[in-house]
C-alpha cells in the first residue's frame, strides 16, 4: 500500500485554492482524486505566475490528480456525473452555497445516488448564517475575522498577509473533516455533509484575543510580533518564560542578574527589556545572533527571503521541495507532501493536462466504449 487512503475515490468540483488544496492533501495520502473541470480546464490553469506556459498556481494545488473535462451544464454531463457518484467515497466542492442545489446535486440528491456519500463543502462563510450568500476570497477572511487588524500591530495599520493564509488553513480543516467523516462511515455506514469555510478558519487564528475580549471586554491576548533588526538582516527571537528570557537578557546586557520576571513575547514593544534586546541585535550580524542564542538554547531564526528558503538544505532533505517532470513546462519545482508517514508514505504525482484522464475514467468506472466517448466528445459533453 503506497498511501493510507488507497482505495478512496474523491470527485473534486473545486477551483482556486482552498478546495483544490484540500483534495491535493487527500491525493498525497493515496486517494484517487478525479478533478472534474470544465471543457478546456479550470480557470486557474491560466493564473499567474506562469513558467514556460505552465501555471505555478494550478500546478501546486493540483499535482497528483486525474483530470476529467465534463460540461455539467448539459443534461448528458449531469447524467455522467450522477453515474460517477456511486463509484466515489467523497464529493468535494467549493462553490458558493446553493450552487450544488442549482446544479441538481445538493447533499440530498447525492445521498439518494449513494447513501454513504460524503459531501465536503468549502465556502467563504459556510452553508448557513447571515453571510451565507456572500462571495469571498482569502483577504476577506483575514479582514472579517480580525486577523488583519492584529497583523498590523503595533503600528496600528491593518496589514494583510502576503500569502493566502486563510485558504491554506481552510484546506486543512476540509481535509481533517473529510478524514473524520470517512472514519465515521467506516464504523457506521453513514455518510454526512462536511461544512468548512474561510470565515470559521480565520477565526481560529484569533481565538485567544477573541475569547479574552468576550470574557473581559478588553482587547489583548495577542498582537504583532515584529522581528529584531540586525546589522545585515532580521531575526525572530522567541524567549518565552522567565528562565529563557533571563538568559537572553544576560546576553543582551552583560548583566548576570537581569530581573525579567514573567517576560514573554507579548510584552509591549517599548518595554525596556525588548529595547535592550533590540540594541544588541542592531550591533551584531544575523549569523552571530543565531549562533549565540542557539548555543544558549534560546529559540531564534533568521528572517529568510524566498531565494534563501528555496536553497534551504533542510527542506530538500525532507522532500518538501521536489523537481518533477511536467507535460507543459518540461519540469517544475513543486511542494512535497507535508505529512510524513512511515508505513504509508503516499506520493506526490504529476500535474495533469486538461482532460488527460477523461477516457480512462469513463471507460474504467462507467464502462463507456470508444464510440460512446467519441460521440460525447463531438457533442462537447466531454473533452
Amino acid at each position: 500500500m503506497v498511501g493510507s487512503l488507497e482505495g478512496v475515490r474523491v470527485l473534486e468540483l473545486a477551483r482556486y485554492q482552498a478546495g483544490p488544496r484540500g483534495a491535493m492533501i487527500l491525493s498525497d495520502l493515496g486517494a484517487e482524486v478525479i478533478k472534474i473541470e470544465k471543457l478546456g480546464g479550470e480557470e486557474t490553469r491560466r493564473s499567474e505566475p506562469v513558467v514556460r506556459g505552465q501555471s505555478v498556481y494550478f500546478s501546486v494545488y493540483n499535482r497528483g490528480k486525474k483530470s476529467l473535462c465534463l460540461d455539467l451544464r448539459t443534461p448528458r454531463g449531469k447524467e455522467i456525473f450522477a453515474a460517477l457518484v456511486p463509484t466515489a467515497d467523497v464529493v468535494l466542492e467549493n462553490f458558493r452555497p446553493g450552487t450544488m442545489a442549482q446544479m441538481g446535486f445538493d447533499y440530498d440528491r447525492l445521498r439518494a445516488l449513494k447513501p454513504d456519500i460524503i459531501l465536503t463543502s468549502v465556502s467563504g462563510f459556510g452553508q448557513y448564517g447571515p453571510y451565507r450568500e456572500r462571495p469571498a476570497f482569502d483577504p476577506l477572511g483575514q479582514a472579517m475575522s480580525g486577523l488583519m487588524s492584529l497583523t498590523g500591530a503595533p503600528v496600528g495599520q491593518p496589514l494583510g498577509a502576503a500569502t493566502s493564509l486563510v485558504d491554506r488553513y481552510t484546506s486543512l480543516h476540509a481535509t481533517i473533516g473529510t478524514l473524520a467523516a470517512l472514519h465515521h462511515r467506516d464504523r457506521t455506514g453513514e455518510g454526512q455533509l462536511v461544512d468548512c469555510c474561510l470565515m470559521d478558519s480565520a477565526l481560529t487564528m484569533v481565538e485567544i484575543p477573541t475569547s479574552y475580549y468576550l470574557a473581559t471586554g478588553e482587547e489583548g491576548g495577542e498582537s504583532g510580533r515584529p522581528p529584531y533588526k540586525a546589522k545585515d538582516g532580521y531575526v525572530v527571537i522567541s524567549a518565552s518564560g522567565s528562565a529563557m528570557a533571563t538568559r537572553l537578557m544576560r546576553i543582551a546586557t552583560g548583566e548576570d542578574s537581569a530581573a525579567v520576571g514573567g517576560w514573554t513575547n507579548r510584552v509591549g514593544q517599548d518595554d525596556p527589556r525588548k529595547l535592550a534586546v533590540a540594541r544588541w541585535c542592531a550591533e551584531n550580524t544575523v549569523e552571530h545572533i543565531v549562533k549565540t542564542l542557539l548555543d544558549a538554547e534560546i529559540p531564534v531564526a533568521p528572517v529568510k527571503t524566498i531565494p534563501q528558503v528555496a536553497e534551504d538544505p533542510h527542506l530538500w532533505e525532507r522532500e518538501m521541495l521536489v523537481k518533477m517532470a511536467d507535460p507543459v513546462a518540461g519540469e517544475m519545482y513543486l511542494p512535497g507532501a507535508t505529512i510524513k508517514m512511515s508505513k504509508t508514505p503516499g506520493r506526490v504525482g504529476p500535474v495533469p493536462t486538461p482532460g488527460q484522464h477523461t477516457d480512462e475514467i469513463l471507460s474504467r468506472l462507467l464502462g463507456y466504449d470508444r464510440p460512446t466517448l467519441e460521440e460525447l466528445r463531438r457533442a462537447k459533453v466531454i473533452a
